[in-house]
């Protein structure tokens, strides 16, 4: 920054045909000085909501969580609903963090008033699992419904689990059915998984295992480890699928790579 200047007395008129007194002079550099020490400091530049945000994906990806749950607050602080959403999660998981449900479901709501529908569907699964709030499966139900009208494809597969095993509501297995197959539409594997299961147990349909064995090969497509198991069964009793032991212990293997162990619905 340029140095400021002392003000030199002037010793010569202003052109005006005046000569300032010695009194008067000492009075304007007293001005000038005061001028000086007052004038405001330029504020610090604001950081960009959008690269905080950035930096933060950054730090939780590294799992640096102390770092990026702070980078995460400042984000948010400056309005990025997606960082709220990030907060949730990190409150519900405890990362970064000790695990606080409340405040999780605090992060999630301001997420969700803007429209996020993945917070939308994590509200409704602190209220299906009763934490941070007292349980209650109608409130679940109405944040999933939320969710699910906003695109979320989770949520759309929670409402058809929900109707298939009667949670809060009778079971209404055509409404269960319809779900999943909103949520395999948007390709939801657990939902393909599901609906093989309705198929291969009869449960609002008609038994038909090759139904069955179509929808759970979709869902195995997609890494689903509980639809290789089922697929594995289907193959290793000849259900919808020619018996074949060889195929069979194929698909139970890739059901329990990593030490995963997949459990048939």
């Amino acid at each position: 920054m340029r140095n400021l200047r002392r003000p030199e007395i002037l010793r010569g008129g202003l052109g005006c045909g005046h000569v300032l007194a010695p009194g008067v002079l000492l009075f304007l550099a007293s001005l000038s000085s005061l001028a000086q020490t007052q004038q405001p400091k330029p504020e610090p530049p604001v950081a960009d909501p959008k690269a905080v945000f950035q930096k933060a994906v950054e730090m939780y990806e590294a799992k640096k969580y102390s770092v990026a749950l702070q980078a995460f607050h400042e984000a948010a602080a400056g309005g990025n609903a997606e960082a709220a959403e990030y907060l949730g999660v990190m409150y519900s998981e405890g990362q970064g963090t000790s695990i606080r449900y409340d405040e999780a479901m605090t992060w999630f709501r301001k997420a969700a008033a803007h429209g996020d529908g993945q917070a939308m569907c994590n509200v409704g699964i602190l209220y299906y699992r009763g934490l941070g709030v007292s349980q209650r499966y109608d409130a679940a139900l109405q944040w999933f419904r939320d969710a699910a009208f906003a695109g979320n494809s989770q949520a759309m597969f929670n409402i058809g689990a929900m109707y298939r095993d009667g949670v809060g509501q009778p079971i209404d297995l055509d409404l269960a059915m319809s779900w999943f197959l909103k949520s395999a539409a948007s390709l939801n594997d657990k939902a393909m998984n599901s609906i093989g299961g309705l198929y291969r147990n009869g449960q609002g349909v008609a038994i038909d295992y090759a139904e069955a064995a179509k929808w759970y090969r979709r869902a195995a497509d997609l890494g689903n480890q509980a639809a290789m198991y089922n697929l594995g069964v289907l193959y290793e009793q000849g259900l919808g699928v020619p018996m074949d032991t060889v195929e069979a212990q194929k698909w139970f293997a890739n059901a329990s790579k990593n030490g995963q162990e997949a459990a048939g619905q």
